[in-house]
C-alpha cells in the first residue's frame, strides 16, 4: 500500500525504543549540529517540553498569581448560568462581555471545573497544560518547515517571562484562542482544509484577534481551490459562528453582534505597549486609526501581490479553478502556507491601534519563523537573537515607556523589511510539502 501523503516527515519522528536509541546515538555523534540543524527540531523540542513541565510547575508554586481578568470572565459566564442571554446585560468587574460565544462556552466549562472559578490553582494547572499543548502544536509546525535552527527554541520556551505570566499567572483568554489557531494551522498543513476552517472559526469565536490571519487564509484558499471551491470553506466558518452564537442571536441579535465583534472599540492609553511615545489625543484620534487601517491594507496588498503570489499569472487568476489557470497549479508547500499565515498576522500586529501586554501571545510563537525564514545573509544569527531579546524586553517593560515602544516598532520594522527583501525568490521548502490531495479538477489536467 502506498504511504500516506506527507508521511515522510512523520516517519522520521516515529516512536519506538530502537529508533529512539538510534536517534539519541546519532545526536550525540553529531552534537555540534543538534543546536543548528533543523532536522533535530523534534529532539530539541522534546527536551524543551520536558523542561517546561518543570518550569511551569515551579512558576505556579513559587510566583504569586495576579488577578486581572479571571474573576471578570467568571462573572460574565455566570450571567449565562443564571439565564441571561442578552449580551448587553452580561458584564464583569472590568466591564461588559466583549468576546464571541465560543469564549462563553469554553470558560463556562472552566467555571464548573474550577468550582465556579474559585479554584485558582487548578485553573493555573489547566492553563499550564494548555501552554504545553500549544508548544507541541507550534513545534510540529516548525518541524514541517525546517527553517529555524533548534537553539532558537530555547528563547521561545524557557526564556520568556511574559509568556509564562500570560498563560499561568494571569489566565487570559488569548492563549486559548491561539492554541486553537495553531491546531488549525496544523490541519491546513495536512490538507484538511475543511476541518482547519472549522477550528479557525472556533478560534475567532474565542477572541477576534485571530481574524488577523484571515487575509492570509483567504489567499491560500483561493490559491488551492479557486473562488468556487473557496465558498464552501468560508461557509463553514460563517455557519459555525451562527451556530455558536444562536442562543444569544435569538435573544438580542444586534446586541450580540455589536458587543462580540466591535471593530471600533476604544483602548485605554495607559495600557498601550506600542504607542506610548504618542500624545494621548493622537492615540485616540480617528484620523490616526484610519491611517493605521490604510497602512494595514496597503501592506497586505503589497505582500499578496509580490511575496505571497508566486505564479506567472495575475492575482485575479486565483479566482479561477486551479485546472483552468494558464500556468499549471503549483503545490502549496509547508513553508508557503506558514509564511502567508504568519506574515498576515504580523502585519496586523504591526498596524494595531493598541497592543496590551497579553496580546504578546498573538505573535510570540511565530517570531522565530519570521526571523529565520529568510536566507542567513540578510540578517546574521546574532542580530536575529538580539531582535528577539529587544522585543521580549519591550513587552517586559511595565509601564511601557517611550523607549520600549520605539524599540518595539524598530524591531517590527526590521522584521518587515527582511521579510520583504529576503523573500524576493520563492521560498525553498527545506521540509516536505503539505500533503496535497488530488482533486477531480486537477486529475483532468493530469
Amino acid at each position: 500500500m502506498a504511504p500516506a501523503p506527507g508521511s515522510g516527515s512523520r516517519r522520521k519522528g516515529a516512536a519506538g525504543p530502537g529508533s529512539l536509541r538510534q536517534g539519541l546515538r546519532r545526536a550525540w555523534q553529531e552534537k555540534h549540529r543538534v543546536l543548528w540543524a533543523p532536522e533535530y527540531t523534534g529532539l530539541v523540542a522534546a527536551w524543551l517540553c520536558l523542561a517546561e513541565v518543570g518550569v511551569t510547575h515551579w512558576v505556579i508554586h513559587r510566583v504569586a498569581y495576579t488577578e486581572i481578568d479571571w474573576k471578570a470572565y467568571m462573572d460574565e459566564v455566570e450571567g449565562v448560568v443564571n439565564g441571561t442571554f442578552d449580551y448587553t446585560q452580561l458584564k464583569g468587574d472590568t466591564g461588559p462581555l466583549v468576546y464571541p460565544a465560543g469564549f462563553v462556552y469554553i470558560f463556562l466549562g472552566l467555571y464548573y471545573i474550577t468550582s465556579r472559578g474559585t479554584n485558582i490553582r487548578l485553573a493555573q494547572y489547566l492553563f499550564g497544560a494548555l501552554y504545553l499543548v500549544t508548544l507541541l502544536l507550534v513545534f510540529r509546525i516548525y518541524s514541517r518547515t525546517r527553517k529555524v535552527p533548534p537553539y532558537v527554541f530555547f528563547f521561545m520556551c524557557c526564556a520568556s517571562y511574559r509568556i509564562h505570566s500570560i498563560y499561568i499567572l494571569r489566565l487570559f483568554n488569548d492563549p486559548v484562542a491561539m492554541a486553537i489557531l495553531f491546531l488549525a494551522v496544523n490541519l491546513f498543513l495536512e490538507e484538511h482544509w475543511s476541518w482547519g476552517c472549522c477550528f479557525f472559526s472556533l478560534a475567532v469565536s474565542v477572541k477576534m484577534n485571530v481574524l488577523l490571519f484571515a487575509p492570509g487564509l483567504l489567499f491560500l484558499l483561493l490559491w488551492r481551490f479557486g473562488l468556487l471551491g473557496t465558498i464552501p470553506k468560508l461557509s463553514i466558518c460563517a455557519l459555525l459562528q451562527v451556530v455558536l452564537g444562536l442562543p444569544f442571536l435569538l435573544e438580542n441579535p444586534a446586541g450580540y453582534v455589536t458587543r462580540s465583534f466591535d471593530l471600533g472599540r476604544q483602548f485605554l492609553f495607559k495600557w498601550t505597549v506600542n504607542w506610548r511615545f504618542l500624545p494621548e489625543e493622537v492615540f485616540q484620534h480617528r484620523a490616526f486609526h484610519l491611517a493605521l487601517l490604510a497602512a494595514h491594507l496597503g501592506a497586505l496588498g503589497l505582500f499578496a501581490l509580490h511575496r505571497w503570489h508566486r505564479s506567472e499569472g495575475s492575482l485575479l487568476s486565483l479566482l479561477k479553478d486551479p485546472a483552468e489557470r494558464k500556468s499549471p497549479p503549483q503545490r502549496l508547500t509547508a513553508n508557503h502556507v506558514v509564511f502567508v499565515l504568519f506574515t498576515s498576522n504580523f502585519i496586523g500586529v504591526c498596524c494595531s491601534r493598541s497592543l496590551h501586554y497579553q496580546f504578546y501571545v498573538w505573535y510570540f510563537h511565530t517570531l522565530p519563523y519570521l526571523l529565520w525564514c529568510t536566507p542567513a545573509g540578510k540578517l546574521s544569527h546574532l542580530l536575529r537573537v538580539l531582535i528577539l531579546g529587544l522585543i521580549e524586553l519591550s513587552w517586559n517593560t511595565y509601564p511601557s515607556t517611550l523607549c520600549s515602544s520605539a524599540s518595539l516598532h524598530l524591531c517590527h520594522g526590521i522584521i518587515l523589511l527582511q521579510l520583504w527583501y529576503g523573500t524576493t525568490a520563492p521560498l525553498e521548502p527545506q521540509g516536505p510539502p503539505t500533503a496535497q490531495k488530488t482533486t477531480p479538477s486537477l486529475k483532468k489536467t493530469e
